[in-house]
């Protein structure tokens, strides 16, 4: 009976944390060692910004000038919301200060940014080289 609970609650453990990477629209996040996933997917709202500088609410399109009043507008309804910033890892730094500013002139409480963690290929804590 226990190993069926412990199986179960490790199912559940792996499939809700798969549905928190879905979430967002698919980027190349940076990789960071200390990775952990810490937020269940139905109080999180993720902002994605790829490779091309488009940004995404929870995978809808969003705009640059309507970004603030769209997130005030979900903090509002919803303020124990964490906003978690996905950004493609070759996204210019200044985009990323762009979001995160956006967030916090909205009023959210609780932010954190998207990574991954790094391969095991032995190139040292972010893999090997790119070519």
């Amino acid at each position: 009976m226990i190993d069926t609970m412990a199986f179960l609650l490790v199912f559940f453990m792996i499939a809700s944390l798969a549905m928190t990477q879905q979430m967002g629209v698919t980027v190349n996040l940076p990789r960071a060692s200390a990775a952990t996933r810490q937020t269940s997917a139905d109080r999180m709202l993720v902002i994605t910004a790829d490779r091309q500088e488009r940004l995404f609410l929870n995978k809808q399109p969003a705009h640059w000038d309507t970004l603030e009043s769209a997130l005030r507008a979900r903090l509002r309804a919803r303020p124990e919301l964490v906003v978690v910033v996905n950004a493609d890892e070759d996204l210019r730094h200044g985009t990323v200060v762009r979001v995160i500013d956006a967030i916090r002139r909205a009023g959210a409480k609780h932010m954190s940014i998207a990574t991954q963690r790094p391969r095991d290929d032995g190139g040292g804590p972010d893999g090997p080289p790119r070519r």
